[in-house]
């Protein structure tokens, strides 16, 4: 009896541990609604207030000459569409609701940073639901508790979302249930979400690989081949219904034009602390060597363009910054080939996410996003990925913070850690910390993947999922 009452009173002290959590995490949140975000959010209020007054399936344009974007205009700004439609769409219904709320008004104010703002936030709250609801499913309430206080805590992720206004969340929700659904065995499911994820945020297409292996499970190539046709299936009505309506009216060409822009982005690293930032540190260190070599290496660094990189006389980093992690990709999937349960699936996604985020070029600093939930994911169940975990999730934070605060515009001064307080820019030791995490991911990866006992795992998740 005595013992029974001492876990009841654990349980309740739990719960409201976790209750209290939860109303922590949604009060920073909506207190930073307000914020004006990052200069991205200036693009978003184009975005929303031209996909609320219009059909979105127009916003890239129908026809014109080969090469040229379609340009909106909202509130004296102008500008061109570079996200896929999914993410527009998402953005044209808060938009229209803000519209609505005001009487058919429209006005450009910081109450319609809050209205996109507040998107983002539902995506959150239904990604912390899937993260609670799935991994109580599969283990316990304990560790399902954990998951969400990890993910909806999380300064990374309270950065990127509400704080400075990314749209990630958009995405991260039908990217991580796409994840759960390859480890259900449901094929169709999958693909239909790692799809919509995609026509949300152009890198979830770096999971698609890691979803497929559902199809690596059957037990003889007819299976494999049923699941790969079901899988195959649910891409392409995915695909049919978002581009559907942009295909209907013409506007393929211009989507896809559209698309292609995001390889053009004339960076070595859009103010991602990764490879690209310290190579773009050292040829600024060289070609300022005039300055003296101890103001050279101490100077604050910034964004190198790829066209001045090449013309100073070294190689297309795109093809090399490419063709590295696509190596390294192909070996994260070959090491997780044998992943099948929603834990370890999410490792090798987080993995790809990780791999992609440090080594390509033109990476930018939000681009990190999708690996905090899928190592929270994978975390719930290992704890030897809860280290790594906080080490990723710190990088991001500072990535975020020391660029732009809590806010590109407002309070920045204030909020922001110091650059310049390690002599040496504090980006470049953030990127060299980002490499060498890099290599402990990798080096996890192998022993969890080579652990008899993790890869025994899949028929508990089996019985868990279809009882």
């Amino acid at each position: 009896m005595k013992d029974s009452m001492e876990a009841s009173n654990g349980s309740a002290r739990g719960g409201a541990l976790f209750l209290a959590a939860l109303v922590l995490g949604l009060a920073v949140r909506l207190a930073s609604l307000p914020l004006p975000g990052t200069g991205d959010m200036g693009v978003y209020r184009l975005w929303t207030y031209n996909a609320a007054v219009q059909n979105p399936a127009r916003l890239y344009g129908v026809g014109g000459p080969p090469g040229e974007w379609h340009r909106l205009e909202f509130d004296g700004t102008d500008g061109v569409i570079t996200y896929p439609p999914l993410a527009i769409y998402e953005l044209g219904i808060a938009g229209r609701v803000y519209r609505l709320l005001n009487g058919g008004a429209f006005p450009n104010t910081i109450a319609l940073v809050f209205a996109i703002k507040a998107l983002i936030l539902v995506f959150e709250t239904g990604l912390i639901w899937m993260l609670f609801a799935g991994i109580r499913r599969l283990t316990n309430e304990a560790t399902a508790r954990w998951a969400t206080m990890a993910y909806w805590l999380n300064p990374s992720m309270i950065l990127a979302g509400s704080m400075l206004g990314y749209v990630d969340a958009l995405a991260m929700l039908p990217a991580a249930a796409a994840v759960y659904a390859s480890s259900s065995g449901w094929p169709l499911v999958s693909g239909a979400l790692i799809t919509a994820a995609t026509l949300s945020k152009p890198q979830c297409l770096l999971l698609m690989p890691g979803t497929a292996l559902v199809i690596l499970g059957a037990d003889d190539w007819r299976g494999m081949l049923t699941r790969a046709l079901r899988y195959g299936a649910g891409v392409v009505l995915a695909a049919a219904l978002i581009l559907g309506p942009i295909v209907a009216i013409g506007a393929w060409p211009n989507l896809w034009f559209a698309m292609s822009g995001l390889a053009r982005h004339d960076m070595l690293s859009g103010n991602a602390t990764n490879l690209w930032w310290i190579i773009g540190y050292a040829v600024r260190v060289q070609h300022s060597l005039d300055m003296g070599v101890w103001n050279a290496i101490t100077a604050e660094t910034r964004i190198l363009a790829i066209s001045r990189f090449m013309e100073v006389g070294y190689p297309n980093p795109r093809v090399i910054g490419t063709s590295i992690t696509i190596l390294v990709m192909l070996w994260g999937l070959w090491t997780g080939r044998r992943a099948r349960d929603w834990f370890l699936l999410s490792a090798v996604g987080a993995f790809l996410i990780h791999a992609y985020a440090t080594l390509a070029a033109q990476v930018h600093e939000n681009h990190l996003y999708s690996a905090v939930p899928l190592l929270v994911i994978a975390a719930s169940r290992d704890t030897r990925y809860r280290r790594l975990l906080w080490v990723v999730s710190a990088i991001f934070a500072l990535n975020l913070n020391v660029f732009y605060g809590i806010s590109e515009f407002e309070y920045r001064g204030s909020y922001m850690v110091p650059r310049m307080m390690s002599v040496l820019d504090l980006t470049v030791w953030l990127s060299l910390a980002s490499c060498a995490t890099l290599v402990w991911h990798a080096v996890l990866l192998k022993r969890v993947c080579a652990d008899p006992a993790v890869l025994e795992r899949r028929g508990d998740y089996r019985r868990a999922i279809t009882t």
